[in-house]
């Protein structure tokens, strides 16, 4: 008797695994998405949270400016940008008002950034007026 497979066996064997790949790949093409959205905002938190450090550092108001359009935010003083950061490839985000100011005191004017992949999950970051506090939320789209 001879050992091994059938040609039979082994194409059946590939079509439950080209099935179970098919069946598999939209969902974690989803989940690198999810990843990769919540991975800009905490970018974006942290920002914003260095933001504050230096506005308290360095006792001066610093502002971060929001362009949507371009998908990036700025760490500015007076006219002179300081740093940027820009968005991944289909995260979009959205400031409301576009920019936010912080104060040597450590306290802002507040506002609320919308970080999010269309169609897909989004991140809410409230910064607290009184506190200076930045905090994330997830959105459900």
């Amino acid at each position: 008797m001879k050992r091994g497979f059938t040609l039979i066996e082994l194409a059946v064997t590939l079509l439950v695994l080209a099935v179970a790949v098919g069946v598999s790949a939209p969902s974690i093409a989803r989940g690198l998405d999810a990843l990769r959205t919540r991975a800009e905002a905490a970018g974006v938190a942290t920002f914003l949270r260095a933001a504050r450090e230096q506005a308290i550092t360095h006792n001066r108001s610093y502002e971060v400016r929001v362009i949507p359009e371009e998908g990036v935010i700025e760490l500015r003083t007076g006219d002179a940008v300081r740093s940027t950061r820009r968005m991944a490839s289909g995260v979009h985000i959205a400031a409301d008002p576009p920019s936010v100011t912080f104060l040597p005191k450590g306290v802002t004017s507040g506002g609320r950034l919308r970080v999010e992949m269309p169609g897909r999950r989004g991140y809410l970051i409230i910064l607290d007026a009184l506190t200076g506090r930045v905090s994330t939320q997830r959105l459900e789209l």
